[in-house]
């Protein structure tokens, strides 16, 4: 008996490897050929001048002072704004994590929209809330277009939701009692927080930080929007040496230390998650939450809610109020403006760009549920260097410059098989890239949780590896799954830096009809711009709120 189970156990190892590796073969292929080809065709076009490598070209445009004040406010502006929504979301994280309260759910819902919405509509809610003539503006003469703090401010409002999910969600499977037990021995509030409390919540606050700076350092339609041409971050700057200088080499370069960078950001990031996963099975899996009691509870609660107000719920209110603030007085005139392509700026009337941006996000959502499917599947058992790698290579379109990318399909896709410039489906490729790591991060930790004894019991009954996953993981997986096709669709439908180039002018998305109509003077197509802006809101936050009715507080990691 000992001896058959010998000989059954590497057979049944090599089973498990080749059906890893087959679960991997269409994501690398995928990534291959839209990812790392694009991304390479880009490099090679700026630095290899005749079939020659100009390595050289580095240095030099590294030594340029205008470059170097990019680098300088991108590294800048992305701690700063770390640092800042850290010290502003923590107190959410806490509160959403440790209190009950009515209306909860709506709420988490409402912190999560703005991590989805596109980065055109952030900066465009916080220029009508600061910039020139905007609420502020007109309310107290306060303007804050000029400087760094509407770009810091409007990170955070993006990135606020990040820290709470991320923190939040291990701070409630934290065993209250432990804190306490540490009081009963004399330790004062502070000191029980710092010694018990704050060690084992130091991975996921690692984690979520990592995931803000890398956000915010590859920032591109905020930092564009309300930047204007004093503030550049490296994105931004590949954008205008690629689409307005027509600097390749430059262009090149840059990508390339955006690359370093990202890569290094998601090494750490790794290597907080693996610190997580262990400390999750330190602490309790009951959920803590409970009713604020005592003056400073309650006071805290409202502390935060407060600032979700102003800092979250306020510009959006702000979108809204400047949608519908025509000359003629309140009402939906910009809107039906939307239905006229007398304006010059689209071959068709703004208002097809909300179709095409359903249709786009439709078939992104499939590309990014079947290739993050297979990853995750393939990532579910987490040994070796092979399977630590790809979930890396995974996670690079978050962080890998989009404009590079969306260049980058128009140098690369334009000749045979691969000749797709002038194919719809190049835009879904492209929104479905940035879409995959979403599935696979919120999948994956359900899938880690299913008992695998179960799949091998399968087996051994000879199952298939399909039938086992489609009778033993996809009924656990379900709901999962379901939540991940929805956060695929919210960051598809606002995916901005590589759509901006491959978007043809007679079938336009939302985020590209938005920024094309904030580009044009006049207070047309700027009332446009808050109405695009305000219906791509509403798709977004339906789509949340109906996802918060199905998540559980375990499903995945946003």
């Amino acid at each position: 008996m000992d001896l058959a189970r010998t000989e059954v156990a590497p057979r049944r190892s090599r089973k498990e490897s080749a059906t890893r590796i087959g679960l991997m073969a269409l994501p690398v292929a995928f990534f291959a050929v839209f990812f790392a080809y694009p991304v390479a065709a880009i490099v090679a076009r700026g630095l290899k001048i005749d079939g020659v490598w100009r390595f050289g070209r580095i240095g030099e445009v590294l030594a340029q002072s205008d470059i170097r004040h990019v680098l300088w406010f991108t590294t800048w502006q992305a701690l700063a704004s770390t640092a800042l929504t850290l010290l502003i979301a923590l107190p959410g994280a806490y509160v959403f994590a440790r209190f009950d309260f009515r209306g909860k759910q709506v709420l988490r819902a409402v912190v999560t929209v703005p991590f989805v919405l596109p980065t055109v509509v952030v900066g465009t809610a916080f220029l009508a809330l600061v910039g020139r003539g905007g609420f502020l503006d007109q309310l107290w003469g306060v303007r804050l277009d000029t400087t760094v703090w509407a770009i810091l401010l409007a990170h955070v409002f993006f990135n606020y939701a990040v820290v709470v999910r991320t923190v939040g969600g291990l701070w409630s499977q934290l065993d209250p009692r432990q804190e306490e037990a540490a009081r009963m021995l004399g330790a004062s509030r502070f000191a029980a927080w710092r010694r018990v409390t704050l060690p084992a919540l130091s991975p996921a606050v690692a984690a979520a930080a990592l995931m803000v700076f890398l956000f915010t350092f590859t920032s591109f339609g905020v930092v564009q929007i309300l930047g204007g041409p004093t503030f550049s971050t490296l994105e931004v700057e590949i954008y205008r040496q690629t689409s307005e200088i027509f600097d390749l080499a430059t262009a090149a370069v840059l990508t390339i230390v955006q690359f370093v960078a990202v890569g290094a950001i998601l090494a750490v990031h790794a290597w907080t998650v693996r610190r997580r996963e262990t400390a999750l099975r330190l602490v309790a899996g009951e959920v803590t939450a409970r009713r604020p009691r005592g003056a400073g509870q309650w006071a805290l609660l409202g502390g935060v809610l407060t600032s979700i107000l102003v800092l979250l719920v306020l510009p959006l209110g702000v979108l809204v109020q400047r949608s519908l603030d025509a000359p003629g007085g309140y009402g939906f005139a910009y809107y039906k403006a939307l239905t006229s392509a007398d304006s010059g700026i689209f071959l068709v009337a703004p208002i097809a760009a909300i179709g095409n941006s359903l249709e786009y996000a439709l078939a992104a959502t499939a590309i990014a549920v079947l290739i993050g499917g297979l990853a995750a599947a393939a990532l579910t058992r987490r040994t070796g260097r092979l399977v630590r790698g790809f979930d890396a290579l995974l996670m690079l379109p978050l962080g890998v410059s989009a404009v590079t990318v969306g260049f980058g399909f128009l140098i690369a896709l334009d000749e045979p098989p691969l000749d797709l410039r002038s194919s719809w489906i190049l835009v879904p490729l492209a929104q479905a890239l940035v879409g995959v790591p979403f599935v696979v991060r919120t999948m994956l930790p359900v899938l880690r949780a299913v008992d695998g004894r179960l799949r091998e019991a399968a087996a051994v009954l000879g199952a298939s590896p399909w039938r086992v996953w489609r009778e033993v993981d996809l009924p656990m997986v379900r709901r999962a799954l379901l939540i991940a096709a929805g956060f695929a669709f919210a960051v598809s439908l606002g995916e901005f830096g590589a759509t901006v180039f491959i978007a043809r002018p007679d079938n336009p998305t939302l985020p590209v009809a938005v920024a094309r109509l904030l580009g044009r003077a006049g207070d047309l197509n700027y009332g446009q711009a808050m109405a695009l802006s305000t219906i791509l809101m509403v798709v977004c936050a339906v789509a949340l709120l109906l996802l918060e009715r199905i998540r559980t507080d375990r499903t995945g990691e946003f």
